[in-house]
Formats: C-alpha cells, structure tokens, sequence
C-alpha cells in the first residue's frame, strides 16, 4: 500500500522560507508518478500549488510563482516544496498528493503552515 508522510511545516513570519518533504513508501514507481502539492485554508476549498510530472515539467498557481519551488528526487521517493517569501496568505494545511495514470492517486496527512504577519 502506498504511503505519503509529510514534513516541515510550522510557524513562519512573513517574508520567511519553509521546506516541504514528502516522502512515498510501499509498492509504487515513484518515478512515473506525477507529484503535487495541494492546500486548504480553513473554510476554503482544496486549491493546487504546485505539481511536477515524471519528466519534470512544473506547474505552478498563479499565487505562488516566482516564490515557491517544486522539487522530486526519485532515488529517494521524495518531494519537496520549498516555499520563499511566504505571506500570511500562505497559511494552510498543505497535502502531497501522488498520481499515476487513471488507476492509483494517494494523498498524505497533511501538513500545517502558519505565517504570521
């Protein structure tokens, strides 16, 4: 069974960095797995971050751009996030999500981001 744990959240100030892990375990192909990073904020819906395929093509919502970067490193099953220049804005609980064609999606627990202003 594949497994998503997170990592790295916390309490930030606004203007400061956090790095996101996500680490997959159980049967998987990592590698062809397209990785995401989702969000929601109390009382919102589940929004996209950010999301990287196989081939390492990123995407990103318009919100973080230029601030945020997606990362995967397939030798260890992880994805990462590293978030600059965070706003209050940025708070939320933030989930790593795996997708391999129509057959297997995985979510993590989620991990919460605070920034104070």
């Amino acid at each position: 069974q594949v497994q998503l744990v997170e990592s790295g959240g916390g309490l930030v100030q606004a203007g400061g960095s956090l790095r996101l892990s996500c680490a997959a375990s159980g049967t998987i192909f990592f590698s062809i797995s397209v990785m995401g990073w989702y969000r929601q904020a109390p009382g919102k819906p589940r929004e996209l971050v950010a999301s990287i395929s196989s081939g390492v093509n990123t995407n990103y919502a318009d919100s973080v751009k230029g601030r945020f970067t997606i990362s995967r490193d397939n030798a260890k099953n992880t994805v990462f996030l590293q978030m600059n220049s965070l706003k209050p804005e940025d708070t939320a609980t933030y989930y790593c999500n795996l997708k391999r064609g129509t057959t297997l999606e995985v979510w993590g627990q989620g991990t919460l981001v605070t920034v104070s202003s």
